[in-house]
């Protein structure tokens, strides 16, 4: 499918490419690729992972050399060798991994590399005052109101998305590239955003933003493109394609809905035992007494916004933080979790919010990573050999549609969702009693979204236990045969499935739901 551009606006753009290709080895990740920015437009950037969305932002910023093409800025042509090139050239780009150093301060992360001085000809010491104060400036346009002067450690990882942000609008740029860049905020959090940005195009920035969000890009671009395959299917304004035409382009083909829990289906469950149960599971300052109960063939969603407790409750079943008080049951015996490979031996598995930080081994392969939870819970003998090994990953990269050129390539070189996918598969690979998910779309494409989606509900189908966190309250009430909602770190009740996202909200908000 491709598409004729729509006509151009009155402008000239901003930033256009033309033909450009980038070849990795025998990967062809762009194709004659076009783009246009214009002045004074939110301008989405669509396509599942592996489409070549990334590759494209790497070449805008330097970081790939395009192997063929032209990119102008202005009119005049050019080719970054760097992203500090392509900042100097006034291309600034805030990226879906929060790439900060957390043991700098917030002021000093916002502008590392280029802290104000003081003193003659300015090149005395660190005008730390002003570095401060501009710091809170900056924030303040983003209604953060933060201690600039704290690690940026100290802050969840929502605040240093805002702190991302914030160093990119703080390099004099005419584009501004977002990539996934409200993936750890919340719904006040992302209204605020586009308050900015929509300052930012009335000011006349161009601004490249790239989401998996459909109602984000009606919510605030202009213009769309789509990009498949590592090609152009078509550049687009917002208001001539709808939802369905946009999935169609971007998958190349109809999607079929994924379906969901019903209540009937979570009334024949009621009556088996609950296979994990939590009884006033607490840990001071990040859960409150917590009951939870879990049932074989079970999906239990956890509702709640960021900070209510989720990915805490979370890591304590996991055994990465150890509880003040409270018990765990799994299988109606007491057990000590005091240690992730404790938690493993017992048949629990977690893919972790964090993916970076703490799911992938970026240096490892494909293949490494796959099989890496399995050889820990069986130990170092026997160790699992390298046919096995690839045979099992292949299986899964072939299952979950990950798209790599080969099972021994590094997983640091997958897209974000490609890398999410191997992560599902390094844990349904040790076929766990419980599988707990901390957002595992997060990043991801619409069309793996109801892959893994689907998967989910097939694994429950087969009998495992899935306690399912998502700060998409639609994928929750979708999937799940209960909704337990947290809120301030305590539970505050539980929604039978068929609910819908206004009754959890509703109970969230501390209303009669």
């Amino acid at each position: 499918m491709t598409h004729t551009p729509p006509a151009a606006p009155a402008v000239a753009p901003v930033l256009e490419l033309s033909g450009v290709a980038k070849q990795f080895g025998a990967v062809r990740a762009l194709s004659g690729v076009n783009l246009r920015l214009f002045p004074g437009e939110v301008h989405a950037l669509m396509g599942q992972n592996g489409a070549g969305k990334s590759t494209l932002i790497k070449v805008l910023t330097g970081v790939h050399p395009a192997d063929q093409g032209d990119m102008r800025l202005n009119g005049r042509s050019i080719r970054a060798t760097s992203t500090l090139e392509a900042q100097h050239l006034g291309i600034s780009t805030v990226y879906q991994e929060v790439n900060l150093c957390a043991n700098l301060s917030v002021a000093e992360n916002i502008f590392a590399g280029r802290y104000p001085r003081k003193g003659a000809a300015g090149l005395w010491s660190i005008d730390w005052p002003r570095m401060h104060a501009e710091a809170r400036e900056l924030l303040a346009r983003l209604n953060l109101d933060i201690d600039v002067t704290q690690t940026l450690s100290s802050y969840s990882v929502a605040v240093q998305q805002m702190v991302a942000i914030a160093r990119g609008l703080s390099i004099s740029a005419q584009v501004l590239i977002l990539d996934e860049p409200t993936s750890s905020l919340d719904d006040e959090e992302v209204e605020r955003l586009y308050g900015v940005l929509r300052q930012l195009r009335d000011q006349g920035m161009a601004i490249l933003f790239v989401t998996h969000f459909l109602d984000q890009v009606y919510a605030l671009c202009d213009r769309i493109t789509v990009l498949r395959n590592g090609e152009l299917v078509g550049e687009y304004p917002v208001a001539e394609l709808g939802h369905n035409a946009l999935i169609a382009a971007m998958v190349g083909r109809e999607l079929a809905a994924a379906q969901g829990a019903q209540a009937g289906d979570s009334e024949a469950l009621e009556s088996e035992p609950e296979w994990l149960q939590t009884r006033a599971l607490n840990r001071r300052g990040h859960v409150k007494a917590v009951d939870l109960g879990i049932r074989r063939g079970e999906v239990v969603g956890l509702g709640g916004l960021l900070g209510s407790g989720r990915t805490e409750l979370a890591r304590l079943l996991f055994g990465l933080d150890r509880n003040d008080a409270g018990e765990i049951h799994l299988g109606g015996k007491a057990v000590r979790m005091d240690s992730p490979a404790t938690a493993i031996q017992l048949g629990l598995a977690l893919c972790p919010e964090d993916r970076k930080a703490e799911g992938i081994i970026a240096e490892l392969s494909v293949r490494e990573n796959i099989v890496l939870a399995l050889q820990a819970r069986q130990g170092l003998w026997p160790a699992i050999g390298r046919v096995q090994q690839t045979a099992l990953a292949e299986g899964y990269v072939k299952a979950l549609g990950i798209k790599t050129a080969d099972v021994d390539t590094p997983i640091g070189q997958l897209s974000g969702g490609n890398q999410q996918k191997a992560v599902l598969a390094r844990w349904l690979a040790t076929q766990p009693s419980l599988l707990i998910l901390d957002e595992p779309t997060r990043g991801i494409d619409i069309a793996a979204k109801q892959e893994i989606m689907n998967e989910i509900l097939a694994l429950a189908k087969q009998g495992m236990a899935v306690l399912f966190i998502s700060s998409e309250m639609e994928e929750v009430v979708r999937v799940s045969d209960r909704i337990v909602v947290l809120r301030d770190r305590a539970k505050v009740g539980e929604l039978p499935a068929g609910t819908d996202e206004h009754a959890v909200y509703a109970l969230i908000a501390g209303q009669a739901a």
